[in-house]
């Protein structure tokens, strides 16, 4: 973060200096006192079960430059500067708006119901190679983690790719008035918080406040094959809308088209490129069809800033994944046993991804490991049984799932198939790891997919010990 004087980080917040301190300015902005630097401005956020305004003494500790306050009750640190606002997370929002505007960065904005990160790190992965990049890390995606993101902006900064999730209406609104998008990418529309939303036209509605602030100078960027985003194009092709609609996908309408997709299973993938009237090969080092549309979404960013297609491939080729997402990994050893580790999070369409990718891996048996799906609402049972149903299709020999929802995936793979002596249901991880113990044979191999409040991570860490192969 540049540095800013105390007089205008009060002013940019919307605050009031009510006492001045002795540094003239602050290097950097935090939330945590555990993780703060010498030179901060301290911002205490109140939640539901906690109220940073406690932590005030630990911050000044900490060599804090100012603090933000919105109590004024408690007694308030010497020595530093103090800025009260009505609301310290609105006023943490503001200067963050305050400060993007000020860098003068154009920022493209990813949001989706799946592969935001993914494609979020594919884009930043392809401007790299001509631009210095700002882009979203880990999960800060929403009203606290965007702002965040956007105090590391440096001079040397050009373009910020960031991820932007939500949850329910008005979310993607704050974060798009915080971070207004030159181009926005909509990677697809799911049943993903259905819970909240209630329908996949919900979805889509609320993922659309991201184009509200659009201008002609802008660009949407759609996923053609998915079918509320295909209408949705033609819709706003149908209203002329003012500013630019790019689309990519398998089929005849996108502008950035995928044709003879060649998976190399856990390897990567390959596929011809169709664009601008001519036919480019494209390789990925990361496997599945999914990462056919996320770099699919990234080349068109690219040329929307300029690249050519050479460079935008040797970006591609830059990206190789992260952790809990697809992460093909060996043990065992002589065991040839390996694990596709997707246990960051889960829904109906990041299973089908997964599934994929584990029907088209060379060895011996195909193992999924599948916990429960969250925040679907009343679609959970159906959903669970879907994804069931999809197991017993892809040939899977053995499918093993936890939690509570997930025994209806099983209940959908039995009656789509699958043989009652094939799968097995524990309602903890133990189960599932003593199964591990006693079953697992030498050239398996493992999906091991949950949603976050599953904490399978225990199971993948379980195996990478290999305790049981000694």
């Amino acid at each position: 973060m540049r540095p800013l004087s105390i007089e205008k980080t009060a002013d940019a917040a919307h605050g009031k200096l009510i006492r001045k301190g002795m540094a003239p300015e602050i290097t950097g902005v935090s939330t945590d006192t555990r993780t703060m630097q010498p030179g901060d401005l301290f911002v205490p956020l109140i939640g539901e079960r906690f109220d940073g305004h406690q932590f005030l003494p630990q911050a000044v500790q900490k060599g804090a430059a100012a603090v933000l306050t919105q109590n004024l009750q408690n007694p308030l640190p010497d020595g530093i500067s103090v800025i009260y606002c009505e609301d310290t997370l609105v006023s943490l929002q503001e200067l963050a708006a305050w400060y993007l505007k000020s860098m003068h960065v154009p920022v493209v904005a990813v949001t989706g119901s799946t592969g935001k990160t993914s494609t979020r790190d594919m884009i930043a992965c392809v401007l790299s190679k001509k631009y210095c990049v700002l882009r979203t890390h880990g999960n800060f995606n929403n009203a606290i983690g965007l702002p965040l993101t956007l105090f590391r902006l440096e001079p040397c900064h050009q373009v910020a790719v960031l991820e932007m999730g939500m949850s329910g209406f008005g979310e993607i609104r704050r974060l798009a008035g915080i971070a207004p998008p030159k181009i926005a990418v909509l990677t697809n529309i799911g049943i993903s918080h259905m819970a909240m939303l209630g329908s996949r036209e919900n979805i889509l509605k609320a993922k659309l406040e991201i184009l509200e602030r659009f201008q002609a100078d802008c660009t949407a960027v759609l996923n053609d094959d998915n079918d509320l985003l295909h209408q949705e194009g033609k819709r706003m092709e149908e209203k002329k809308v003012p500013f630019s609609l790019v689309r990519f996908g398998t089929g005849p309408g996108a502008d950035y088209r995928a044709e003879d997709l060649r998976p190399e299973g856990e390897s990567g993938m390959e596929y011809t490129l169709v664009a601008d009237g001519a036919r480019f090969p494209v390789r990925l080092r990361v496997p599945g069809r999914h990462n056919v549309f996320n770099s699919l979404a990234a080349i068109a960013v690219g040329r929307s800033f300029g690249m050519g297609l050479e460079q935008i491939c040797r970006g591609l080729l830059d990206y190789t994944g992260e952790q809990m997402r697809l992460q093909v990994e060996s043990i065992g050893g002589d065991a040839d046993i390996k694990i596709i580790d997707d246990v960051y999070n889960s829904s109906p369409d990041s299973v089908h991804a997964a599934m994929e990718l584990l029907r088209n891996m060379a060895g011996g048996r195909k193992i999924a490991v599948l916990g429960d799906m969250m925040d679907l609402g009343d679609y959970s049972e159906g959903a669970h049984r879907q994804v069931g149903a999809m197991v017993a299709e892809y040939g899977t020999d053995i499918l093993i799932t936890k939690g509570n929802y997930s025994s209806w995936i099983a209940d959908g793979a039995k009656k789509a198939g699958m043989p009652a002596q094939s799968t097995y249901h524990f309602p903890e991880n133990r189960g599932v790891i003593q199964w591990m113990k006693d079953g697992l044979s030498s050239g398996d191999r493992i999906l091991i997919k949950g949603s976050r409040a599953m904490k399978m991570e225990e199971i993948v860490a379980y195996l990478k010990g290999g305790a049981f192969f000694r």
